[in-house]
């Protein structure tokens, strides 16, 4: 799973994605600051099951503190989107073809309004503009790969019967789209696949438009929230475009929240309301921490950064988490307890979990057990977030 964060240059990219990763980036006040792709992990909260069991869990990857799970997923931050990339303009092609392997986006709005289009230094700028801006471009990537074969394909297709889904997702195939998800725009939308050669550039933008929301959905992080303009600009990206989630987010409070807990200075769980200084620390320390926790903490309920990766993945593309466990034996192999934890979609069967965990597992399965109900259930059992499952093979 690749999560990849977008947005115009100076948005607060790198930034997010540091606080996000505690990757060694370069983070600058000034536009394309980023242009190779930095990759790194990021994090999503999963209550941990190991206290229902009286066990202490041993995380194979990631972490677990307090009770919650911290389960890795890779994050990638490309370089900045400016109006024109699907035409090559800035670093618009090397932009596209970085995220052609991402699930989802975070689309990084600077929601103060204090840098403009191309990421200068500006007042009073709508960042309601830098939304209309990106959903256009990742419209127009998508409509250009439609059009490169788009005449020749639809006559095609017509003529000979052919099936209009497998043709459309091989066309797509590099950018993880498949039949399925042509099928559902087609259901969806209604459109009309028996004579594609006669839409029109309209009908073709309107298709471009669906399957990419389908196929690489998108969250916002209103960055920069705890700027003077900033609310009033949150409620115009709202009011503008309502279907959308719009989470409010200050990055740079993240980062530095994470980089104190590191340092030992404050106790700091990512996501949480508060923190606990445990640390020496100077005044101007002090006096940043405290801004921390007036401006943003008390406002929001967090910075929003562990909220959004969160939502992307719980919400966004509904995955659920699953542990493997036995009601008698937590420990693996090796004695760790409970060191997996499997974010898969929501839906999945205790066969598809079985796939997850490894091919021979789903190959020989035979029936799974619950860890906490001790029963036996079939492969075609619908699995529930944080269920705990042996596999027997």
């Amino acid at each position: 799973m690749l999560i990849g964060l977008v947005g115009k240059p100076s948005s607060g990219k790198s930034t997010f994605f540091k606080a996000a990763t505690l990757a060694d980036v370069l983070i600058a006040a000034y536009p394309f600051a980023t242009i190779k792709p930095n990759q790194g992990v990021g994090y999503v909260r999963v209550e941990c099951i190991d206290k229902e069991f009286n066990a202490q869990c041993n995380p194979s990857k990631g972490y677990c503190v307090k009770g919650t799970r911290f389960v890795p997923i890779d994050l990638l931050d490309v370089a900045g989107l400016v109006e024109g990339a699907s035409e090559g303009k800035g670093l618009g092609n090397q932009f596209l073809d970085n995220l052609t392997s991402a699930d989802a986006f975070i689309h990084i709005v600077d929601v103060s309004g204090e840098t403009d289009a191309e990421g200068k230094e500006t007042k009073g700028y709508n960042p309601v503009k830098d939304i209309d801006m990106l959903e256009n471009e990742l419209d127009l990537w998508y409509l250009g790969i439609l059009k490169k074969v788009w005449k020749t394909f639809s006559k095609s297709i017509q003529n000979t019967k052919g099936e209009f889904a497998k043709s459309v997702a091989i066309q797509f195939s590099g950018l993880k789209v498949s039949e399925d998800d042509i099928r559902e725009v087609i259901l969806k939308d209604k459109f009309d696949i028996e004579k594609p050669s006669e839409w029109d550039d309209d009908e073709l933008k309107r298709f471009s438009h669906e399957l990419r929301h389908l196929t690489k959905p998108m969250i916002i992080a209103a960055n920069k929230i705890d700027k003077e303009t900033s609310k009033e600009n949150l409620e115009k990206l709202k009011e503008a475009y309502p279907e959308l989630m719009i989470v409010p987010c200050s990055a740079d409070s993240e980062l530095a929240l994470r980089e104190a807990n590191k340092a030992g200075l404050i106790d700091y769980l990512p996501g949480s309301k508060s923190f606990k200084i445990k640390g020496d620390i100077n005044e101007k320390q002090k006096s940043a921490l405290e801004n921390i926790q007036k401006n943003v903490l008390e406002v929001y309920g967090s910075t929003g950064v562990q909220d959004i990766l969160d939502k992307v993945i719980f919400d966004l593309l509904k995955y659920i988490g699953v542990f493997p466990a036995s009601a008698n034996k937590l420990a693996d192999s090796k004695g760790n307890i409970l060191p997996d934890c499997f974010l898969i979609k929501d839906g999945s069967t205790a066969l598809d979990f079985a796939f997850a965990i490894h091919s021979d597992l789903g190959n020989n399965f035979i029936r799974a057990i619950n860890a906490r109900t001790k029963q036996a259930v079939g492969k075609e059992h619908k699995l529930k977030h944080r269920d705990g499952l042996e596999i027997i093979t």
